[in-house]
């Protein structure tokens, strides 16, 4: 019997031993599990504040993609009045340059006018210019010319019929020499007179 209660204090201690084990475990068991209790609801407060976050965070990606589009619509919208402005302005810039190839033309074309009239001008003061003079040397020579045909008129007044028919005396034409010696006298004085063109 001593061997039963052997066994039996053996198996007692055993259990004793067993069921301070499992004691000891399940106490380890109740701290593991309150452990990972807290861990895990320290996990989801981590999820939760971390769902939160990216909560936030797609909010603000929203918020950054609607402003995001908004610029790219402003930009683009920037981007076609610069290019309007650009091809109006060039427009504008082509409009004036015909604008001053016209002028251009239109001054060169006064400038040919106005050379060729000072030119013509230039002409035509020195053909007034040799007019003047001549006209000038016309009125002196028509001056002489009156002067020479008095002389004549009054040569011819004191002309009588005795010399007339001195004159035509056909024997000796002393006379009719020396008037026409005058009259040479006078074609010369005339033929001096005479204007020259």
């Amino acid at each position: 019997m001593r061997m039963k209660i052997l066994t039996f204090v053996a198996i007692v201690a055993s259990m004793a031993s067993v069921e301070a084990r499992a004691q000891s475990e399940t106490d380890k068991l109740r701290d593991a599990v309150r452990s990972l209790t807290a861990q895990t609801r320290s996990l989801e407060d981590q999820r939760a504040s971390l769902q939160g976050k990216v909560a936030e965070a797609e909010r603000e990606k929203a918020a950054l993609t609607g402003q995001i589009a908004t610029a790219k619509a402003q930009t683009k919208e920037a981007e076609k009045m610069h290019r309007e402005a650009v091809d109006e302005f060039n427009q504008r810039l082509e409009d004036r340059n015909q604008t001053l190839e016209k002028w251009k033309a239109a001054y060169e074309e006064a400038a040919t006018v106005a050379r060729a009239k000072d030119a013509e001008r230039a002409k035509f003061e020195g053909e007034a210019t040799a007019y003047k003079a001549s006209t000038k040397s016309c009125v002196a020579k028509n001056g002489q010319l009156m002067k020479v045909g008095r002389e004549l008129l009054r040569r011819y007044e004191g002309v009588s019929f005795g010399d007339i028919a001195v004159i035509n005396e056909p024997l000796t034409g002393v006379r009719r020499v020396e008037v026409q010696n005058i009259l040479q006298d006078y074609e010369d004085k005339l033929l001096e007179q005479k204007v020259i063109q």
